[in-house]
């Protein structure tokens, strides 16, 4: 037994797939179903009930998961502990963010990482927000960007900055010379493009919405920022849209955006990871420069 072949059947386990199990320890299938073959005969018991679809752990496997997983979180601290103390960074970093996240913020932040510690290769994916969740769940990233996310019993969330979500609309619509701030109760009966109702983000514009009781007029619900900004800019409507996301429409005056006031909103991001993670070295370095480099538009 060695370590390769005990995270080979926690892989498996997780992903209830030998070929996802496999592919995650670049092994073949065969190999993954052999390493299970091989625990199942030290041990003298079958591990999973091959029965049923899909597969099942048995009551050997569950005690063997549990304590197979507490094994490899050990060794991967004591991994990450022996090379953090090479002089040199190395090795990859696997990430995935929100599309806004990702577009407008991330580009920067990989590229000055990168430039920091050109030894180091940073893996980006840009994903909805509920793929982002699977991914972290699933170990195909090292940890996520996201935002109003909570913790749960298998997540953990590094808070990171706020992004003040604006009122945002053509140049010449009359909310484009409220530069100071813009009211909620302003966009009642007003054309609005929002977000899917399943966006956290949407839930939060709801409620304060309600609390204000305002009702503006729900002409288009779309999945990401930038099919939202393109549906202002058309003239369809307005939204409410996290600040980084539209300084650049700003400043090229292709948009204008007003602060909300009474009560200002902002919408939190946070890195989620899994509960008990062990982030190798260049991880640890990303998100340490994530935590002390707030972008433009956001605040602590």
């Amino acid at each position: 037994m060695n370590i390769d072949t005990i995270r080979v059947f926690c892989d498996v386990v997780t992903h209830q797939s030998f070929s996802r199990g496999a592919v995650i320890n670049e092994v073949s299938q065969s190999a993954a179903t052999q390493s299970i073959h091989r625990l199942e005969k030290i041990f003298g018991v079958p591990l999973i009930d091959r029965t049923r679809r899909p597969f099942v752990l048995t009551n050997e496997g569950k005690v063997c998961f549990d304590a197979f997983r507490e094994i490899i979180e050990t060794y991967d601290t004591l991994t990450v502990r022996v090379k953090s103390s090479e002089a040199e960074t190395t090795g990859q970093i696997r990430i995935a963010a929100i599309y806004s996240v990702g577009l407008h913020t991330m580009t920067r932040c990989v590229q000055d990482f990168i430039k920091a510690h050109p030894k180091v290769k940073v893996h980006l994916e840009v994903q909805h927000p509920k793929r982002v969740l699977r991914s972290v769940l699933d170990s195909e990233v090292d940890f996520g960007l996201t935002a109003n996310t909570s913790e749960t019993p298998e997540i953990d969330v590094i808070p990171l900055w706020k992004e003040r979500l604006m009122v945002t609309c053509l140049p010449d619509h009359p909310f484009a010379s409220m530069k100071d701030g813009i009211t909620l109760d302003k966009l009642n009966n007003v054309n609005f493009i929002t977000f899917d109702r399943d966006f956290m983000i949407r839930k939060e514009i709801d409620r304060a919405l309600r609390q204000c009781n305002v009702i503006p007029n729900i002409v288009m619900e779309l999945d990401n920022i930038e099919t939202i900004k393109h549906s202002i800019a058309a003239g369809l409507g307005v939204g409410i849209l996290p600040s980084p996301s539209v300084i650049q429409e700003v400043e090229n005056g292709h948009l204008a955006a007003s602060p909300i006031i009474n009560p200002e909103m902002f919408r939190p991001i946070g890195v989620i990871h899994r509960h008990r993670k062990v982030f190798s070295p260049p991880a640890l370095k990303f998100i340490e420069m994530l935590a002390t480099t707030a972008p433009t538009g956001t605040q602590r």
